[in-house]
């Protein structure tokens, strides 16, 4: 296999700085509602705060992940399209 070949190193989206108007997010601690979840988008894991958007159940929700205090806090349950819409804001940085 040449260099040419080679599959590039992956890096996931990276978390826009927080704008200075941005809207606040309830994080949560996990619960165990479903057995199987589902991450259907993640941030990229070469930063400290990692975020999953994550289904269950008919419903969705946002994962915040921070490896360096090895915490894990979630948004509340919702309608999965409303997931999605904050996982975009805490990507742009409208929301954190």
């Amino acid at each position: 296999m040449s260099a040419s070949d080679e599959v590039p190193d992956y890096h996931g989206w990276h978390v826009q700085p927080p704008r200075p108007d941005h809207a606040l997010v309830a994080w949560y601690e996990p619960h165990r509602r479903a057995p199987h979840i589902r991450v259907s988008a993640h941030t990229c894991g070469c930063q400290v705060t990692v975020y999953e958007l994550c289904a269950a159940g008919g419903q969705g929700f946002v994962r915040r992940t921070d490896r360096e205090t090895k915490t894990v806090h979630e948004t509340a349950w919702m309608a999965t399209a409303a997931a999605r819409r904050i996982f975009e804001l805490i990507l742009s940085g409208r929301t954190a």
